[in-house]
């Protein structure tokens, strides 16, 4: 099996649980540390024992290093552009987090740019596709299990920007940094999971909402102003003319990590969550034409980890359902429709964009 040396940029918490994945694989190593933080870099380089002059605090010097074989970049927003457009260029595989881009016109000079390098392969991090009922909640939708599928709803809430958590401001509420907020954290995921469970959206009818419009500087300990939306919501209609009604709240009470998904059909319908992400809910009709619900065990055949399914796309492995470079420029393309559709108070037909 082929060796994997790894670049590592973005030594936070979401980027040390998928190094914690990584490390548990055949063949791969962390070769190379990145972050802004000259601390954190000290702190993990010693931990992973990266020789000095395999640490970094800027990207493109790392990028370019031809120690490494890949980049798992675990970045704000504001970064994610010039990490993709870097690694494309100097022939890196890259796993970058979403959303893809902080804005659309950055998502479609990316997309322009791939086809230049076709060789340079790109993940982006839709961590959702990896949650076993998703995987196989899909299967059993394009085998027909459901019939014709006629609606979908999907929920994305979290409660930690809601006024008890008394959350201080960071670059989730500034818009230079992150674009769009609950829209571009959450929403991107909602669109992910409709687009890999049923098909892309063609047109789209958006909402936005700001709950909390002055949070606490967390240095000076002044308020500031917060001008980004703090709840989403949106209707799209997905391939095929089927309907799906979506939100996403960071300040829904009571949730911690609440992505929840219904799909309905003419012989039935199924219920998955990224909280008990091993169990499907389906309920059809058995034999004997009786309305039953099945607690389902989803069997090991639908469980692969995200960082597995990255290790092989780097070997050249590549499955049709990981997310790459394409999905990321779709879900942007889509993201933008919701802001769009909310600016002009219309619907958007996702083709125009």
């Amino acid at each position: 099996m082929k060796p994997i040396k790894i670049g590592w940029i973005g030594l936070g918490v979401m980027g040390s649980v998928h190094v914690e994945q990584l490390l548990k694989l055949e063949g791969v190593s962390i070769a190379a540390v990145c972050d802004r933080d000259a601390d954190r870099v000290k702190e993990w380089g010693d931990k992973l024992r990266i020789a000095p002059s395999a640490r970094y605090t800027d990207f493109e010097s790392m990028i370019q290093s031809s120690d490494i074989d890949a980049v798992l970049a675990v970045t704000p927003n504001d970064s994610h552009y010039e990490i993709v457009r870097l690694c494309l260029i100097h022939g890196k595989t890259l796993m970058t987090e979403k959303p893809f881009t902080r804005t659309y016109e950055e998502a479609e000079k990316l997309l322009e740019l791939s086809e230049a390098y076709p060789d340079s392969a790109c993940m982006v991090g839709f961590s959702y596709r990896y949650v076993p009922s998703f995987r196989m909640s899909r299967e059993m939708i394009k085998e027909g299990k459901l019939g014709p599928v006629r609606h979908v709803f999907i929920q994305y809430l979290q409660e930690w920007g809601g006024p008890l958590m008394n959350i201080p401001m960071n670059w989730r509420w500034d818009p230079a940094v992150t674009g769009t907020g609950v829209l571009a954290d959450l929403g991107s995921h909602i669109l992910d999971s409709a687009r890999f469970l049923i098909g892309e959206p063609t047109e789209i009818t958006g909402m936005m909402s700001s709950f909390i419009n002055k949070r606490k500087d967390a240095a000076s300990g002044d308020m500031v102003d917060v001008d980004i939306d703090d709840f989403a919501s949106f209707t799209a209609v997905l391939e095929g003319g089927i309907p799906a009604v979506c939100h996403t709240s960071r300040n829904a009470f009571g949730c911690g990590n609440k992505l929840e998904v219904s799909v309905y059909g003419d012989y039935g319908a199924l219920h998955m969550g990224c909280e008990f992400g091993e169990t499907l809910v389906w309920v059809h009709q058995n034999e004997n034409g009786d309305k039953v619900t099945e607690k389902i065990q989803v069997p090991e055949r639908y469980k692969l980890k995200q960082m597995e399914d990255f290790a092989d796309l780097v070997r050249g492995d590549v499955r049709e359902e990981t997310p790459r470079l394409l999905d990321g420029y779709l879900n942007q393309r889509a993201l933008e429709a919701v802001e769009r559709s909310f600016r002009e108070k219309r619907a958007i037909t996702v083709g125009e964009i």
